[in-house]
């Protein structure tokens, strides 16, 4: 029997290709353990970008900031709503014009209304709520729970072994420092994804891609957005 996971961490409201490997996989590992990112390019744990008249923008969820080397599973939420009011209005601001408003923002601003103390709750919680939406069903574990053990491919490894995986399938980004040879001595196969990404109507300019799911949504619909997901499956 193959069982395909997806190992990522559990990133805000990330792009449609983030959804798509869903299409493909059997379970997704969520890669609490490990520690936060926090104040470089690659930082996607707390942040999305949406489309506004200036350009793109960070959708920003509020942190205290952590110390170094904290897990993201520990990282705390800023205490109040200031965040989420900015975050609101920033939609409000930039889509509420967009087709799928009516419809999608009622939904947004109910993921936003439920509390969390840590954000990989709070992520968690937005992910299901995005899922909802999609009609797209994925079970989860996360690595924590898991006693993981190692470091970058090993730990990998390790995880895929520890949920009865036959299969890894991963985003392209990973290709520079993945060592196949690993994976192929614990009988697991490397897949990885294969994602063009549709063009859609959006506002202000020219289409740019690879923003956050929330961008798919309010332009497209969530109908809309379920048939570009499956179209580029």
């Amino acid at each position: 029997m193959t069982i395909t996971a997806v190992i990522h961490q559990p990133d805000f409201a990330s792009y449609l290709g983030f959804f798509q490997r869903f299409l493909n996989a059997d379970l997704y590992i969520v890669l609490d353990h490990v520690q936060f990112v926090h104040g470089t390019s690659k930082s996607w744990t707390h942040r999305d970008k949406i489309k506004t008249a200036q350009g793109d923008r960070w959708l920003t969820v509020g942190i205290k900031k952590p110390s170094f080397g904290t897990p993201v599973n520990e990282v705390e939420l800023a205490p109040g709503t200031v965040w989420i009011d900015q975050n609101l209005s920033l939609l409000r601001e930039n889509y509420r014009k967009s087709p799928g408003w009516g419809e999608v923002f009622p939904r947004i601003e109910a993921l936003y209304g439920k509390r969390f103390d840590l954000l990989a709750d709070f992520n968690m919680h937005f992910l299901e709520g995005i899922l909802d939406m999609l009609e797209v069903t994925m079970p989860t574990v996360r690595s924590s729970t898991l006693s993981p053990e190692g470091h970058k491919n090993e730990l990998l490894v390790e995880l895929l072994r520890k949920v009865g995986a036959t299969r890894y399938l991963s985003g392209l980004g990973a290709r520079g420092y993945m060592q196949p040879e690993l994976f192929e001595a614990a009988g697991i196969e490397i897949e990885w994804q294969h994602f063009v990404h549709p063009v859609y109507p959006q506002p202000f300019g020219e289409f740019v891609p690879y923003l956050s799911i929330l961008d798919t949504l309010l332009n497209c619909g969530i109908a809309g957005t379920r048939d570009l997901l499956w179209s580029c499956k």
